[in-house]
């Protein structure tokens, strides 16, 4: 199973990235997939995720109303369309998915221990 993250880079503070995630070597399309964030020196935080057979989202109180999380079954991918960038959303962004159904909670996508398949990360700079 591979996760490949894509779509990184720099950009000015209140510009917009989007980035992708192509999952191959198995299907994800009954669980969830969602984005994780590492600022340097600093523990992964919770982004945001979508679970794939009811469409639901789920995001970190930091990125509500501007980031949003969306998926193509066809091609396995996720999106991560990031809107009003801020410099503090400077970090590496990393996919991951589940291997496994969890209950709707949020909890459950919000752990990043919940997560079984992990992508490379892709940088993402915002300039002040």
């Amino acid at each position: 199973v591979q996760l490949q993250a894509s779509g990184g880079g720099l950009v000015q503070a209140g510009g917009s990235l989007r980035l992708s995630c192509a999952a191959s070597g198995r299907t994800f399309s009954n669980y969830a997939m969602g984005w994780f964030r590492q600022h340097p020196g600093k523990e992964r935080e919770f982004v945001a995720a979508i679970r794939w057979n009811s469409d639901l989202t789920y995001y970190a109180d930091s990125v509500k109303g501007r980031f949003t999380i969306s998926g193509d079954n066809a091609k396995n991918t996720v999106y991560l369309q990031m809107n009003s960038l801020k410099p503090e959303d400077t970090a590496v962004y990393y996919c991951a998915a589940q291997g496994r159904m969890y209950p709707s909670a949020s909890y459950y996508y919000q752990d990043g221990i919940k997560y079984d398949y992990w992508g490379q990360g892709t940088q993402v700079t915002v300039s002040s």
